[in-house]
This record gives structure tokens, C-alpha cells and sequence, in this order.
């Protein structure tokens, strides 16, 4: 569930997997999963429009060996070490696919760590685009992805993608709530299946962008308090 906050364990079961890197690519309709971070030390440098409706990935290393000790030294690669496409290479063919109209954009489940074992669900992305650019001394892919603007497992699309998009809370008002309740729930101090909640609900005219009008709550007060005002 978007806007969900989940311990890494939480994350994994999931999915139904132990998640080890941060690219896994589904052909559709399945969806991926790609794991972003922006805070300061990340290996990579991800990116997320103000509005969060754009998201640019950027792409993997080669994995450290004796022989590449540093891999940022080390230009992304699109195969791997067995000739076949890495990671890289998936997600960039799809992205062609998608351009030239022959396949639809693959979707990935996205979450973004907030801290060392805590995470929340972003929602769903699509591919539309890709670039193999420099960076430095080397070169890296950059994709371009869009807000899907639905959050089911389903393909069923919504047609007021705004309304999906404004609803979305930023990621500095979720750093800073998370800061404000101590990552517990604010009525009975669960730290287990949380989620930011709208204190005033969006459909009844509540806002994403101000901290005092979001707060956590583990799932059962959030099923609890529905649309109604308390």
C-alpha cells in the first residue's frame, strides 16, 4: 500500500523474496522493483520531481571483484559477466520497447529507504525513457520514470492522474513526521505495519504538504478512522 512504512523484513516477505540489490525487472504485466534512496551518503544518485510524479533511477555498478575493487571507477554496464543483459540492460530495452511503441511501459513497485532498515512504498512507476550519459569519467544510465497513477497490482489505470499525484505526501514532510511521532503510531504507539495518514482527509479538502496535517498510524487506526473526521 502506498505511503506504507515498512521495516526491511516487512518489505521482503512482501514481495516474497529477500530483496539483495536494488533493479529486479518484470517483464508486464508483472510488475518490478527497484529500491531508490536520496539521503546523503547514497550510492546512487536517484532523483524525484517536486511534485514526485518524475522519477530518474540512476543505473548499477559492476559488482566489486579483486580486479574492480572500486566500481564506481567502472562504467555501468549493460551485460553482465555472462554476456547476458544485466539489470541495466532489462530496464533499458524496455525503455526502447515502450518509445518505439512495441511493448507498454514496464511498472515497478518503488520504495525509498527513510533510514538504515526502514523503508515506505513510493507506489507504482512506469519506464518511459533512458539515457546512457556521463558522468564524470565514466558513463551511467539515468531512467525517466512517471508516476503510474494507479497503486493496485491490477493494470486498471485512473483517469484523474493529478488527483493521484497531489495526493502524494512529499518526502520532506514524511522525514519530518516520522521525525515528529518517533516512527509510532500516535494513538497506541505500534511501531508494526504504519503508514502516513491525512489528519484531514484529501477528499475532504486536507493537504499533502504540511507536516501538521499528516501523522502515522499503524494499519488497524488507519482502517479504524476510514474517511471520517475525528
Amino acid at each position: 500500500m502506498k505511503d506504507e512504512i515498512l521495516t526491511y523484513w516487512e518489505m521482503c516477505a512482501r514481495q516474497g523474496m529477500a530483496l539483495q540489490r536494488g533493479m529486479y525487472f518484470k517483464n508486464p504485466p508483472s510488475h518490478g522493483i527497484i529500491l531508490m534512496s536520496r539521503r546523503k551518503n547514497a550510492p546512487y544518485a536517484d532523483e524525484m520531481s517536486e511534485d514526485e510524479s518524475i522519477l530518474i533511477y540512476e543505473g548499477h555498478d559492476v559488482r566489486r571483484t579483486p580486479e574492480k575493487p572500486d566500481p564506481k571507477n567502472f562504467d555501468q554496464p549493460y551485460f553482465d559477466t555472462n554476456d547476458k543483459a544485466s539489470q541495466n540492460g532489462l530496464f533499458a530495452s524496455a525503455a526502447e520497447d515502450f518509445k518505439n511503441n512495441e511493448a507498454e511501459a514496464a511498472i515497478f513497485r518503488t520504495y525509498e529507504k527513510m533510514r538504515t532498515g526502514v523503508w515506505t512504498d513510493r507506489g507504482l512507476y512506469r519506464l518511459v525513457n533512458y539515457s546512457y550519459q556521463q558522468d564524470g569519467e565514466r558513463m551511467v544510465f539515468k531512467f525517466w520514470m512517471e508516476s503510474a497513477g494507479f497503486d493496485s497490482t491490477s493494470t486498471r489505470e485512473t483517469s484523474e492522474i493529478e488527483t493521484v499525484v497531489s495526493r502524494q505526501i512529499p518526502s520532506w514532510v514524511k522525514q519530518l513526521v516520522y521525525k515528529r511521532d518517533k516512527g509510532k503510531c500516535v494513538i497506541c504507539g505500534s511501531e508494526d505495519q504504519l503508514h502516513f495518514d491525512h489528519e484531514f482527509p484529501f477528499s475532504k479538502g486536507g493537504t499533502s504538504v504540511l507536516p501538521e496535517n499528516v501523522r502515522i498510524l499503524c494499519a488497524r487506526h488507519n482502517l479504524e478512522k476510514g474517511a471520517k473526521i475525528e
